[in-house]
């Protein structure tokens, strides 16, 4: 496991891919984890990053680490979680999601877009998403300008979110999906696996901010060898 320009710190990585696992029930309360040199050999990290992951989620609430016996895991009904609005998943369940930004362009806003925003232009971002380093799944994403003062491209973060709400001041707390068969954009990347113009799942979002309005616009095409789109219902 790496980290780049943009990503989050390895052990912030690991300690989401354990809320991820929490989330989806693969760890339950009570579940007592591998010996640390075990389980970060198995991740491939340092002990003292993964150390550092287990911190951040004692500090959540997630973990209980009892001395001389080992670190339990605490389920609670809804982790939070950077990737909290993230559904994708590997078939086999799970994965780290981590995204590559390809394109950032400011431009007029589509005419086949879902009305959104109060500015007629948009900040277009092309990513692609990996999950565990497989390349899963390409996303366009339309930010209204209007709720982008201050955008600044070099200040891109792999979480989307994490950086509207760190340097935009901009919460998206509700999210509509709408499933679909769409199908490759010629844009992709040499490394995603299906051909432009393929047809592939496409999950269309339109995503709320704090105030209630409409202020993002998403089209995500996802490989179905690779990955799977998951809601779960508590």
């Amino acid at each position: 496991m790496n980290s780049t320009a943009g990503s989050l710190p390895i052990y912030i990585q690991i300690a989401e891919l354990l809320v991820r696992d929490i989330a989806a029930n693969r760890l339950i309360d009570g579940e007592r984890l591998p010996p640390e040199r075990d389980m970060a050999a198995e991740l491939g990290i340092a002990v003292g990053t993964l150390r550092k992951a287990l911190a951040e989620l004692e500090k959540r609430g997630l973990l209980e680490r009892r001395q001389g016996s080992g670190n339990y895991i605490r389920a609670v009904s809804n982790p939070q979680s950077v990737y909290a609005m993230f559904r994708l998943e590997l078939i086999e369940g799970g994965g780290l999601p981590t995204a590559e930004i390809l394109s950032v362009v400011r431009r007029e806003k589509p005419a086949d877009l879902p009305d959104f925003g109060k500015s007629s232009e948009a900040w277009r971002i092309r990513r692609l998403r990996r999950l565990s380093g497989k390349p899963a799944a390409l996303e366009e994403i339309w930010l209204d300008a209007g709720a982008a003062v201050g955008f600044k491209v070099e200040d891109l973060s792999e979480s989307l979110y994490l950086y509207y709400r760190q340097k935009l001041k901009l919460w998206i707390v509700r999210a509509e999906d709408r499933m679909g068969l769409g199908f490759v954009p010629e844009w992709r990347p040499d490394e995603f696996g299906m051909p432009a113009g393929a047809p592939a799942p496409q999950v269309l979002r339109i995503s709320h901010d704090q105030r209630g309005g409409k202020v993002e616009v998403s089209h995500t095409w996802f490989d179905p060898e690779i990955a799977r789109y998951v809601a779960r219902l508590k």
